[in-house]
């Protein structure tokens, strides 16, 4: 429905209403109505009930009145006619009321004092204005008085009182110097509500001459000076001093000064008080105290709380205030006074009345002849009001009886109104405290409707902003308003639009579509009127390139961006402010489009630079900071993603698509290659974002394919070599219209878990696939090979409905198509399922079975009848299992094993069966319910198969040359052993084979002897078992005959034999002695023959070792070229000195490399070790240990 709301005062029947007009209950002044409409008068200006007037200027009483014809007036002095052309000094404004009395030449003020009534009158009626009582205003001066200088003790307290003369209005007090400076207050000196200056209590420093009290009256503009104050504040000494001429001896104060005291109030008295105040005044609640320490003052509200936002403390809290008081702030108000001493109390009763208020004032009637109406006076106050009514100014018990009018206490009820009673009414409620006066016109008229509003007026709008259509409208009896959209229309009633009481349509939030023509209608019973007015929604103006906070150095040069998208019908007017002035007058300072340039930055260019654009409908800013800094390198650029992409924009908002507009962020020094559009369903995936488009990076729009009821969100992401940006901030959200579905669910299927039902189950549609709200399926069935008609439900936003009472493994056609509340998805093509499944009836017939050979057979059957499958056919299944051997060594019934052979296959086979064994095998149906009956038992053999190997092989008894062989029969012979075969053959110790050697043992056999073998010898054993039809597996084994005894021993006492070690005794003491032979010749220092030939050629030179063998070099002399030898030693230096003999050790020691330590020790043991020791400078052979000689010989 359309919503009525009222935008202007009051509401009765058949008024007028105009939304320009300060009051919607009087007729229109339009220039259109004047000629020929008629209004009783209308007090529109008045001076205030309390007129006080400045006696040095003239005194203008203000009454000015409107209506038609215009109204003439007359002024009432003290309640009596006052005639203003007897009096020279008074006149009355042309086309007014308003009376100027001229005073300024000659006559006082206080002449016209009194009590001023103003009437304006034409022949609708009379209204009058209040009282208005004129006073001149009063500014007395001090009587002189003489004032004794005040002289104190510190910290008693003081009261310095003002007491100003009476003035119209009161004075204005406050108190300051010679210097006319103000008097310093704090919570210890402050001035009180009637002037006076308290002090808690003095010190020395409020010592001064000149306290004085100012009174300053604002009406005359002047100020009057009470006569100073001198005050002194002395310490006990002092006083002492000064009074120690006039007083004896004991009449001298004390050391103190003043005691510390506990608080006493100075203002008020008592510990009671009452005060009173008018309803909406300022309450003001006083309590100033002394004491020593200077008391704190706190404030209560007995049996309440004091009022949250209108209770103010004022000087130093010694004041309360509470503002706008009402009858509820009445009752008791407690200040207590507090200091270290003790506290003290007072109560302030507090009592409030009240002037006459209104509670409902009376409105102007405007009624069509036979019309009836009712004026309402309703006031309140405290006391009571009294209520009295007057028409045309006369009490209305004087005046001429009107029959359509009855009063009843403080409302007049008008029945069947005739021109004639067409009056001004004037409700007077006054008490004790004030009164109040407010006129009220009926004015009975017959007019069609009227519109004012102009035709064809052009209102422009920014969109989304609200727009107000006028159509002031005028007619009586009151009009009804409708609005039209469009030339053919209907009326307006959407929840979007509001009407107002006096004819504006609004549109709260106005869109794009709202643009067009609309047409306002006014109708009564007298006629109709229309007026057409035109509505354009604008884009609005907005920055979508702001300016950007920039440092640079002095200087260079600084550009700020300021780019504006507006609506392309209006022109925006660019201007640059620096700290909200203007700019600079200074060429250095460019702007253009869409920059402003500032080059030669100096230091003071710093500041607040802000870009305003202006449209005639609306405006934008936006600012940046510009600070000047001190010259540095340039850095090297940096290259990073792009900054996201801002100022998302929709238009061409269509059905099923939209154009999405962007501004990209900066690229960061990368070309930016592509944007990425994602889109959010906030009504089916809200915080879910999927990927829409992509478009190239030169791109700012993009048109995007939209689906049905989808509350779609969109964001944009730049992507440059870099990588990829964050998201910019979500588009505005656009909610597309619903619309029948567009595809039908997924995945029918038609499968029953019961052999009387069939369950039909789909993949429903997701929310962004319903297209639209109440969302739903229509599942429809029908037998497929029969001549039923489709069966139809429609079931809620599931996934699964059951059929119930079908017959077994029936063919179902089925579909399922998807409807909201807009309409249905397209027909869906209908898919095949089937019923429930029961179990098979009949077993497969004719069973025969081909063994194909030991271990595999072939099983043949014949298919069963499709309809007694009852269900889908999944294959055939066969049994089989071991009922005994043929050799009967195993009776164990051998569990069951089971092949499935799927689909309709006919014949199967069955691998790995025991040869020569008794089967048994049966087979079934099966289906997806389970398996049918099996068929009959068939039962088979297996023919012979060649054996398992021997379960186990051990050889026992080792001798010289037998071995004996004991072994455990195949577990599984499959068939009758007919032999075991043995060969052997023997391996050396290189594990070469010898001769492999064949032997056939009887069947009966568990056990076998082999003879004549090697002694000493390992022989390797392969044995398998043998049917009819073959050999079997073999098992392996390997055993050692043991060692010749007589051989052993001999080999034994060799060792012993004495001829053997006397020969090795003979080989150590040989080799003793030549060691010792070594020994004693090294000892000697050296004196054979070479040492004596180095000694006579005494050759210095030094022979160093070589390089590529680690020898050392060959030293000689003209008589003996004899080498050194490998082995020998040399000093750790690597060199030999010319001392030492060249010959090598080799030469004595038979070809046994000896080595020596460095004081010619022998280094060799008598050890079997053969680890060679390191020598220095290069290797040396190892001495053999005696033991290892003598083991060279065996």
């Amino acid at each position: 429905m359309l919503k009525k709301q009222h935008i202007c005062a009051g509401r009765v029947p058949l008024i007028l209403f105009l939304c320009q007009m300060i009051s919607a209950l009087d007729v229109p002044l339009d220039p259109k109505l004047l000629d020929d409409l008629v209004q009783p008068p209308t007090i529109t200006q008045q001076s205030p009930k309390d007129y006080i007037i400045d006696p040095r200027e003239n005194i203008v009483i203000q009454c000015e009145a409107k209506g038609k014809p215009p109204p003439s007036f007359s002024w009432t002095r003290n309640g009596t006619h006052f005639d203003i052309d007897k009096d020279p000094l008074v006149t009355m404004k042309p086309g007014s009321g308003t009376l100027v009395i001229n005073i300024m030449s000659e006559g006082k003020a206080e002449t016209y004092e009194g009590v001023y009534q103003c009437t304006a009158r034409n022949e609708r009626g009379a209204a009058v204005s209040n009282n208005i009582v004129v006073r001149p205003s009063r500014s007395p001066l001090w009587t002189k008085e003489r004032l004794e200088p005040i002289i104190l003790r510190n910290g008693q307290s003081l009261v310095l009182p003002c007491r100003p003369p009476i003035g119209l209005p009161p004075a204005i007090i406050f108190w300051m110097d010679n210097s006319f400076q103000r008097l310093p207050q704090s919570e210890r000196v402050s001035q009180g509500l009637n002037g006076d200056l308290y002090f808690s209590n003095v010190l020395p420093e409020d010592t001064r001459e000149d306290y004085i009290c100012y009174a300053r009256f604002n009406h005359t503009q002047t100020i009057q000076q009470k006569q100073p104050i001198s005050l002194k504040v002395i310490s006990v000494d002092e006083l002492n001093d000064t009074i120690a001429a006039n007083l004896s001896d004991t009449e001298f104060y004390g050391a103190k000064s003043s005691k510390e005291r506990p608080p006493t109030f100075l203002t008020p008295e008592g510990n009671e008080s009452h005060k009173e105040e008018l309803r909406g005044n300022v309450l003001s609640l006083e309590c100033i105290a002394e004491g020593l320490p200077t008391p704190i003052i706190y404030w209560i509200k007995e049996d309440g709380t004091l009022p949250v936002n209108r209770t103010f403390y004022r000087n130093f809290k010694k004041t309360l205030q509470i503002i706008h008081v009402s009858e509820a702030d009445s009752g008791n108000y407690q200040c207590i006074a507090k200091n270290a001493l003790g506290a003290v109390h007072h109560t302030i009763s507090v009592t409030v009345k009240a002037a006459p208020y209104w509670i409902v004032a009376p409105q102007n009637l405007v009624l069509s002849p036979g019309e009836n109406g009712t004026l309402i006076c309703r006031a309140n106050g405290n006391p009571k009001p009294r209520i009295s009514w007057l028409t045309n100014g006369v009490p209305v018990e004087i005046a001429l009886d009107d029959p359509s009018r009855k009063i009843d206490g403080d409302t007049i009820i008008f029945s069947n109104v005739q021109e004639s009673s067409s009056a001004v009414y004037q409700c007077n409620a006054s008490n004790k405290y004030g009164y109040l006066l407010a006129n009220a016109f009926v004015n009975v008229l017959a007019e069609p409707p009227r519109i004012l509003t102009s035709a064809n007026t052009l209102y422009q709008v920014i969109a989304n902003r609200p727009a107000l259509l006028d159509c002031a409208f005028f007619g009586s009896p009151m009009p009804t308003i409708e609005w039209f959209k469009g030339t053919k229309g209907s009326a307006l009633h959407e929840d979007i639009y509001i009407l107002h009481d006096n004819g504006t349509l609004e549109i709260p939030v106005a869109q794009k579509d709202s643009t067009g023509t609309y047409t306002c209608v006014a109708r009564n019973k007298l006629g109709m009127a229309k007026n057409e007015v035109h509505l354009e929604i604008k884009d609005p103006t907005r920055i979508i390139k702001q300016p950007e906070y920039a440092v640079v150095q002095r200087g260079s040069k600084v550009s700020f961006e300021c780019k504006v998208k507006h609506d392309h019908t209006l022109i925006p007017t660019i201007m640059w402010l620096k700290d909200n002035g203007e700019l600079p007058n200074d060429e250095r300072f460019s702007t253009d489009k869409d920059h402003l340039v500032v080059s030669d930055v100096k230091d003071d260019d710093g500041g607040t630079y802000t870009c305003t654009a202006n449209t005639t409908l609306d405006s934008a800013s936006a600012s940046a900071v510009l600070r000047v800094v001190a010259p540095t390198p340039t850095p090297a650029p940096i290259y990073d993603v792009p900054n996201p992409p801002f100022d998302l924009e929709l238009t061409n908002q269509l059905d099923k698509s939209v154009q999405l507009t962007w501004t990209p962020g900066d690229d960061n020094n990368s070309p930016i290659k592509k944007f990425i559009i994602e889109y959010e369903d906030a009504m089916h995936e809200a915080g879910l974002w999927r990927h829409q488009a992509e478009v190239s990076g030169t791109q700012t729009t993009a048109q995007l394919k939209l689906s049905p009821y989808v509350n779609y969100s969109f964001r944009v992401m730049a992507e440059n070599g870099i990588g990829r940006s964050m998201p910019s901030e979500a588009s505005e959200q656009y909610l597309t219209k619903a619309a029948e579905p567009d595809q039908n669910p997924t995945a029918v299927e038609g499968l029953g878990t019961e052999p009387d039902n069939l369950v039909i189950t789909w993949k429903p549609l997701n929310g962004f696939q319903s297209n639209g709200p109440g969302l739903q399926y229509k599942v429809s069935w029908r037998q497929k090979d029969g001549d039923d008609e489709w069966t139809s439900v429609v079931v809620a936003n599931v996934s699964k409905y059951i059929v119930s009472g079908t017959p077994t493994f029936v063919p179902y056609l089925i579909k399922v198509q998807a409807l909201n509340d807009v309409g249905f998805a397209p027909e869906p093509a209908a898919v095949m399922g089937h019923s429930g499944e029961d179990l098979p009836m009949v077993a497969p017939g004719n069973v025969h079975v081909n063994v194909v050979n030991s271990t595999l057979a072939e099983v043949h059957w014949d298919p069963v009848p499709p309809k007694s499958v009852r269900g889908h056919l999944q294959g055939y299944r066969i049994y089989y299992w071991k009922t005994q051997s043929s050799s009967k060594r195993n009776r164990r019934h051998i569990e069951k094993k089971i092949l499935t052979f799927q689909g309709s296959k006919t014949h199967g086979m069955l691998p790995g069966l025991q040869p020569y064994s008794h089967y048994a095998l049966n087979v079934r149906v099966v289906n997806g319910k389970g398996e049918g009956p099996a068929s009959t038992d068939k039962g088979f053999h297996t023919p012979e198969g060649v054996p398992s190997a021997p379960s186990s092989l051990k050889i026992v008894n080792p001798t010289l040359d037998s071995l004996t062989l004991e072994w455990d029969p195949p577990s599984h012979p499959n068939g009758i052993l007919t032999e075991y075969i043995l060969k052997y053959q023997p391996i050396n110790n290189t594990h070469e084979l010898g001769p492999l050697v064949d032997l056939k043992i009887p069947a009966n056999k568990t056990r076998w002897t082999l003879k004549n073998l090697n002694f000493s010898t390992r022989y390797k054993f392969y044995f398998y078992a043998q049917t009819s039809v073959g050999s079997g597996s073999q098992i392996t084994e390997e055993a050692i005959t043991t060692v010749d005894e007589a051989m052993a021993s001999r080999q034994v006492d060799i060792a012993t034999q004495g001829w053997f070690i006397g020969l090795m005794c003979a080989v150590a003491l040989l080799i003793l002695i030549l060691l010792i032979v070594c020994f004693i010749r090294r000892n000697k220092g050296g004196k054979y023959p070479v040492k004596e030939k180095e000694d006579a050629h005494a050759d210095p030179e030094i022979q160093p070792m070589k390089e590529d063998d680690g020898t050392f070099g060959e030293y000689s002399d003209a008589e003996d070229h004899k080498p050194l030898k490998k082995g020998s030693r040399t000093p750790s230096d690597r060199t030999v000195k010319k001392e030492d003999s060249d010959d090598s050790l080799v030469d004595y020691g038979e070809g046994v490399n000896g080595q020596f330590n460095e004081d010619g020790s022998f280094i060799g043991q008598y050890s079997g070790k053969k680890e060679k020791e390191p020598a220095e400078g290069n290797e040396s052979s190892e001495a053999p240990s005696p033991v290892n000689a003598m083991n060279s010989f065996v």
